[in-house]
């Protein structure tokens, strides 16, 4: 059974350095995330709760139809509208987060249940979009990658120091940048996959900053509701 699975493992990295990364992961992530924002209290949400998601979900309709399947082609126009949905989403989040600072320090303890799983989604959200970002950024992106797989890294990734231990021309897929986001979420640093670029390391320091002022809040407050 073990070898049955680092066999698939092998060609499924065989199929994404042959043919190109697949979208849809990154897709169905961004999507995940806006459907998150509909979960959220709507203090720290501007206007109504469905509308900004409502306009994301439009945007990422439109990408996903004009798409292709596997990122081997570059497009200019495609490429903006990938940044502007995911830079969209990202800004909507960034809001919710400052209006869950401001009500969490100054807000008194009114719907501060609401307000803690507020501050749940806005991390589990910053996972996922802080994930998109790394796949977006690193080398230029997936295009970038698969046509010119020698092109400098902003990542380096543990199989790129060891290639023994990794398939032939293994190079990071959505799944590894998901990993990446989710430790520094997690550990408010770099783990196994260190930012090279300045360009990576300020974009990990954001990350670690402000899931470390959403969770600092949000267990101050479950302490002091609990209290």
């Amino acid at each position: 059974m073990s070898t049955s699975r680092v066999l698939n493992e092998v060609e499924r990295v065989r199929d994404r350095v042959e043919r190109g990364d697949p979208y849809w992961p990154a897709q169905l992530t961004v999507a995940v995330a806006i459907a998150l924002n509909l979960t959220l209290s709507q203090r720290v949400t501007v206007g109504p709760v469905w509308l900004l998601p409502a306009v994301e979900a439009v945007l990422l309709v439109a990408l996903v139809v004009i798409a292709p399947a596997r990122a081997t082609r570059h497009s200019t126009g495609r490429r903006r509208l990938s940044l502007a949905v995911v830079g969209l989403v990202s800004l909507g989040n960034v809001v919710s987060l400052g209006l869950l600072v401001h009500f969490l320090i100054n807000g008194g303890a009114a719907g501060g249940h609401k307000l803690i799983l507020s501050g749940t989604v806005l991390w589990a959200t910053n996972v996922l979009l802080f994930a998109v970002w790394y796949w977006e950024m690193d080398r230029g992106g997936p295009v970038v990658r698969f046509a010119h797989p020698d092109a400098l890294p902003d990542f380096q990734f543990p199989q790129m120091e060891n290639p023994r231990l990794a398939p032939p021309g293994w190079r990071p897929g959505f799944g590894d940048y998901l990993y990446t986001s989710l430790t520094n979420a997690t550990a408010f640093s770099p783990t196994d996959t260190m930012p090279l670029t300045l360009t990576a390391k300020v974009v990990m320091g954001v990350q670690s900053l402000a899931a470390l002022v959403t969770l600092a809040l949000v267990v101050a407050r479950a302490v002091n509701i609990l209290g």
